[in-house]
C-alpha cells in the first residue's frame, strides 16, 4: 500500500513525535476533563502534551541528517528534561524504553520488542504500580504487539488497537475511575501517541483523537484528600543513590515515580512536606527545575462563584519584575526560574482576578498550561483570554494599553498588538560549549538572544548588549525597555542608557530592575 513504512526511522520518528505532540494539543482539554486519578488536578492532558512536545522540540533541534540513533536518543533526553506531572514522567520512561531496545531503524519485530521493554521499564519506575492506568494499558499494547507478526503496519496497529482496548477497561480496574464514569487519564494519552504512531506507519490519519467523555455526573468535592504538595525536579546523581532516594520519598508521601539513568534522573512524588522531599533530592545528588505545586487549589477553587470586574494576570519568575506587573494593577503568578506554574495554580489567580480577566503568559513554555487553565476557568462563568506574550517586556507594553473601561474584546485586540509589536532579547551566559547558528560558543560567553535565537557571542556583556540594540533598532523603534537581572555587571543598563540618548536621541529609554536570575539583560523595543 502506497505510504505505508517498513521501517521506523529517523524522519518516520520525528513525524510521529510531532503528529503525537499536535493530537494531545488538540485533546489535552478532553483528557484533562476526565482526570481523576492519583489525584483530580485537572491536567493530565496538558502535562502529556508538555511532555511530548519537549520530546519533538528536542529531535527537531538535531540536523536535518541525523541518524535514526541520534533521534531515538533526542526524544528520549527532551521527553525526560520535560516530563510534566505523574503521567508525563511514565511517557518518558516509554520512550526510554523505545530508544534503549531499538537504536536505530525498527522493523515490526523491533518495534514490538522495543514497546515490551518500555513497558517493563515503565512499571520498574513506579514504585507502588496501580492497575487501571497507563501502565496497565501499555503492557497490554506490547502483549497485543506480540501476536501481530513481523509487519511493522500490523504491529503499529496492534499496539493502538489493543491500547484502545485496556483502555475502556480502566474504568473498572479502578474505583476512582468507576466512581466518576470515566477512563484514565493518562491511559487516554497515551492512546492517543500510539494512535498517532500507527498513522505515520500505515498513512491512515484519523479524522479526530477519540478521549472517551465521562458517563455519570462528576461527584460532588468533598474535603481534600492525600498529599497537599506535587514536587517534581532533575537530578544530577550517581545510580547508586537512587534506590535510597526511593526508601526516603516513599516514606514521606504516595505517587512516587523516579525515572532516568547514567547519572541524569527526573523524580515525582506527592507529600505534605515539600521540603523534606526537596532535601531528599539534594542528599543524593543536585536537584535542579524544581517545581512544587499546590495539589488543591483547584479542588479549592471549583464551584466558587468568580469575582466580578476586569483582571490581568502575568506569570514571572523575578521578584523586580512582579512588582512591576503588581504596580500596573496585574495579579502576579510568581514561578521557578525554569519552571511552569500549574494549571491548579493559574486556574486560582485566574478566578480570583475578575469575570473578565485577560492573561499573559510571558514566555511559550507557559502558553500550553496558561490556555489549559483557561479552559477551566470558562467552565466556571469567566470571560477569558490568554495574551500570546513570549516574554516579560512585552506583557510590560501589553499592560501598558490595558483599559478596563473598554469592551473586553476590544481591550483584549488591543493588549495584543501591543505585544506584538515589541520585539524582545535578552542576554545569557553560556555554560557549555554549544554550536550555534551564529557559531561556536565557550563557556562564560555572553550570547545576545533576538526573540529566541543567537545573535550574538562576545566576551563582554556591555559589547553583546549594544550589537543587538543596534540590530533591532536598525528596523525602526519609538521605545527601548531595558530591565536588567539580579547579576547584571554594574554600571550596564546606565551605560547602555547613555550610548542609547547619544546615538538616538528621538528613541524614548526606559530602565527597570528586574531582579531576574538568570539573564543579566532583558530588552523590548517597540
Amino acid at each position: 500500500m502506497s505510504g505505508v513504512l517498513d521501517v521506523l526511522d529517523a524522519v518516520a520518528l520525528r513525524r510521529w513525535a510531532g503528529l503525537a505532540a499536535e493530537a494531545l494539543g488538540r485533546t489535552r482539554g478532553e483528557i484533562d476533563a476526565i482526570n481523576v486519578f492519583p489525584v483530580a488536578d485537572g491536567d493530565t492532558g496538558t502535562n502529556l502534551h508538555l511532555t511530548v512536545r519537549a520530546a519533538a522540540e528536542a529531535a527537531g533541534e538535531l540536523p536535518p541528517g541525523a541518524g535514526t540513533a541520534a533521534v531515538w536518543q533526542a526524544l528520549a533526553r527532551g521527553a525526560l528534561l520535560g516530563a510534566r506531572g505523574n503521567s508525563g514522567v511514565i511517557l518518558s520512561q516509554v520512550f526510554r524504553g523505545l530508544a534503549e531496545s531499538t537504536g536505530g531503524p525498527a522493523d515490526g519485530a523491533a518495534l514490538s520488542a522495543a514497546l515490551r521493554h518500555a513497558a517493563g521499564l515503565a512499571r520498574e519506575a513506579v514504585e507502588h504500580p496501580v492497575e487501571g492506568t497507563i501502565l496497565s494499558v501499555l503492557q497490554a499494547a506490547a502483549a497485543e504487539c506480540e501476536r501481530a507478526g513481523p509487519d511493522l503496519a500490523a504491529v503499529a496497529r496492534a499496539a493502538a488497537a489493543g491500547a484502545r482496548r485496556a483502555l475502556r477497561r480502566t474504568t473498572g480496574q479502578l474505583d476512582a475511575l468507576a466512581r466518576s464514569g470515566v477512563v484514565d487519564a493518562g491511559a487516554a494519552g497515551l492512546c492517543v501517541v500510539l494512535d498517532a504512531l500507527a498513522a505515520v506507519v500505515t498513512a491512515e490519519f484519523p479524522e479526530r483523537y477519540e478521549v472517551p467523555a465521562r458517563t455519570l455526573s462528576p461527584a460532588p468535592l468533598g474535603p481534600p484528600a492525600g498529599p497537599g504538595y506535587e514536587v517534581m525536579y532533575l537530578l544530577d546523581a550517581p545510580d547508586r543513590a537512587i534506590p535510597a532516594l526511593r526508601e526516603a520519598l516513599d516514606r514521606l508521601g504516595d505517587s512516587l515515580v523516579v525515572v532516568g539513568g547514567g547519572g541524569l534522573w527526573n523524580v515525582h512524588v506527592h507529600v505534605d512536606d515539600a521540603g523534606a522531599a526537596i532535601e531528599a533530592g539534594l542528599a543524593a545528588g543536585r536537584a535542579h527545575r524544581i517545581r512544587v505545586s499546590y495539589l488543591q487549589a483547584a479542588a479549592g477553587e471549583a464551584g466558587r462563584p468568580p469575582c466580578t470586574g476586569r483582571g490581568v494576570v502575568a506569570v514571572t519568575a523575578a521578584g523586580g519584575l512582579a512588582a512591576l506587573f503588581e504596580e500596573a494593577g496585574a495579579r502576579v503568578v510568581r514561578r521557578e526560574p525554569g519552571a511552569v506554574p500549574s494549571v491548579a495554580v493559574l486556574l486560582e489567580a485566574m478566578l480570583a482576578a475578575g469575570d473578565e480577566v485577560a492573561v499573559l503568559p510571558n514566555g511559550p513554555d507557559v502558553l500550553a498550561v496558561a490556555e489549559a487553565a483557561a479552559e477551566r476557568a470558562r467552565d466556571s462563568g469567566v470571560r477569558l483570554a490568554v495574551v500570546p506574550t513570549r516574554a516579560s517586556v512585552q506583557g510590560l507594553a501589553a499592560l501598558a494599553v490595558h483599559d478596563a473601561l473598554r469592551r473586553f474584546d476590544e481591550d483584549v485586540i488591543a493588549m495584543t498588538r501591543a505585544a506584538g509589536a515589541t520585539r524582545f532579547a535578552h542576554l545569557e551566559i553560556a555554560g557549555a560549549e554549544a554550536f550555534t547558528t551564529v557559531g561556536v560558543c565557550r563557556p562564560g560567553d555572553v550570547l545576545g538572544m533576538i526573540e529566541g535565537d543567537v545573535a550574538v557571542i562576545g566576551a563582554r556583556a556591555d559589547e553583546v548588549a549594544w550589537s543587538v540594540l543596534d540590530r533591532m533598532l536598525s528596523g525602526g523603534g519609538e521605545l527601548v525597555t531595558i530591565i536588567f537581572g539580579a547579576h547584571a555587571p554594574p554600571g550596564l543598563a546606565g551605560a547602555l542608557e547613555g550610548r542609547l540618548r547619544e546615538a538616538r536621541p528621538g528613541v524614548e529609554v526606559v530602565v527597570y530592575a528586574g531582579g531576574q536570575e538568570r539573564c543579566p539583560l532583558l530588552i523590548g523595543v517597540e
